[in-house]
């Protein structure tokens, strides 16, 4: 009897030991993974940062490129970038929330419910070269919309429709249950109830969504449905076409015909396309907690 305890003592011994060197390990991956990530981002911007803060000024941020973009500025860039960016958030939130109310709120488990979610699971990985051939085809072609400011928002609008979805289904999922309850226990219709208590409680994470979402808009390069190789004109309606810091940033890097003479503006584009996007975020980030400081007061 006691040999067998012994043994069976030991076993146990060994196990813990096995699970002990499994989870070291398993957390050393994982802070090594973190690191690397990390590590990566800072060398890109210390990069970025060196290279193109000499570029860097209110002439080159307010001005138009000149000398077949030798020389001048990006501003035309620049407000296309903010264009294109906000119209595809101000299309894509309301119908990315309208969505995930439906899917967490109203969808019943079945077939339909199931259908919607492996769409928005599978447009969440496509890459973003097949969005923009999709609006080309779609809207740029078949709907004659031209290569516009309102081709690229729409374009734009699909891209980040699945970030928005899957983060406000899941800010809807950290509402508690008994807050619904109570609000339809009280006389509340649903439609109150997610109107009134479970919207404005999931809020901030609608807005990280949304954050998300301005990043990834801001950053692709929309050049087969609104952004052209140059326009010094800012656009004066939606069917405009416009310039784009990320597709300058890649005409001033493959299509010119002095690339080391505008090295500087490449980097120099490159940094402020990723101050541009950290400024949008830092903004949306600040309101997002001014509002949930405010609900929670």
């Amino acid at each position: 009897m006691n040999q067998q305890q012994s043994i069976c003592s030991q076993a146990r011994e060994k196990t813990r030991a096995k699970r002990a060197a499994t989870q070291v390990f398993s957390f050393f991956t994982l802070r090594a993974a973190a690191f690397v990530n990390c590590a990566a981002l800072v060398i890109a911007c210390v990069f970025l940062f060196v290279n193109g803060i000499g570029a860097l000024d209110i002439e080159f941020v307010l001005d138009s490129p000149r000398e077949m973009m030798t020389s001048g500025g990006v501003f035309p860039c620049l407000v296309g970038t903010f264009l294109l960016a906000a119209g595809a958030i101000a299309i894509a939130l309301p119908f990315g929330v309208a969505c995930a109310v439906w899917l967490n709120e109203y969808g019943k488990q079945g077939p339909v419910v199931d259908i919607v979610r492996l769409s928005v699971a599978n447009l969440a990985g496509v890459p973003s070269i097949v969005f923009g051939l999709f609006g080309l085809a779609f809207f740029v072609t078949a709907l004659g919309f031209n290569v516009s400011l309102l081709s690229g928002i729409l374009t734009l609008a699909v891209l980040t429709l699945p970030v928005i979805i899957n983060t406000t289904e899941e800010a809807l999922k950290q509402v508690p249950r008994s807050w619904r309850d109570a609000s339809l226990a009280l006389g509340a219709t649903k439609s109150q109830a997610i109107g009134r208590i479970v919207l404005p409680s999931a809020l901030p994470g609608i807005l990280t969504g949304a954050i998300l979402a301005v990043a990834r808009a801001a950053g692709e390069t929309v050049m087969f449905t609104a952004a052209v190789f140059y326009t010094p004109k800012l656009p004066e309606s939606v069917w405009s076409s416009v310039m784009a810091l990320p597709y300058h940033m890649y005409v001033l890097a493959t299509a010119g015909t002095e690339i080391e003479k505008t090295r500087p503006m490449q980097y120099g584009t490159g940094l402020l396309l990723v101050v541009l996007v950290f400024a949008m975020n830092l903004i949306a980030i600040l309101i997002r907690d001014k509002m949930q400081k405010k609900r929670l007061a």
